[in-house]
């Protein structure tokens, strides 16, 4: 089985980058100083902030297709990261270590499959989405039941 895993693009947030509170409120978006580690995951890099380092957090638009799938939700960005996380045919060490929401969508963006796993266990969902579908978002899932979107992931984009 091959697939891409990328983090996102930097550049739609560096303007962010060393700005003030005020700037930032007006792009919906708080800086937070990280507390613990692991615990805040960077949506760029794929890895874990590390504690003390500053983290943005923002609205994402993760799912932008004109279909009833259209989706936002808050998620970290390591402020001044700039180094995409792009992983072939492995995991990131963010999605090992967590519960993950696989959602699977055709190529006109509609959702066909999903399903739940541990991180170290979602290869093998990623490896039954891919021969039919174009992409698959993991999303994460935390303990009080929340789901919080992990990245896009374009996993079956005609790479290989």
């Amino acid at each position: 089985m091959k697939y891409k895993i990328s983090g996102l693009n930097a550049g739609q947030f560096a303007h962010l980058f060393g700005q003030s509170d005020a700037y930032l409120k007006k792009h919906h978006a708080v800086r937070q100083t990280v507390e613990c580690y692991p615990g805040y995951p960077d949506r760029i890099s794929l890895c874990d902030i590390p504690a003390g380092e500053s983290a943005l957090l923002i609205n994402h638009i993760y799912q932008p297709a004109d279909t009833p799938y259209f989706g936002t939700h808050a998620i970290y960005i390591w402020e001044g990261c700039t180094r995409q996380g792009i992983y072939i045919n492995e995991l990131p060490e963010v999605l090992l270590s967590r519960t993950l929401s696989l959602r699977g969508y055709d190529g006109k963006h509609f959702l066909k499959e999903a399903d739940i796993a541990e991180g170290k266990l979602a290869e093998d969902l990623i490896g039954h989405f891919l021969p039919i579908l174009r992409l698959v978002i993991s999303r994460y899932i935390m303990r009080n039941g929340d789901v919080i979107p992990a990245v896009q992931n374009v996993l079956n984009d005609g790479l290989y």
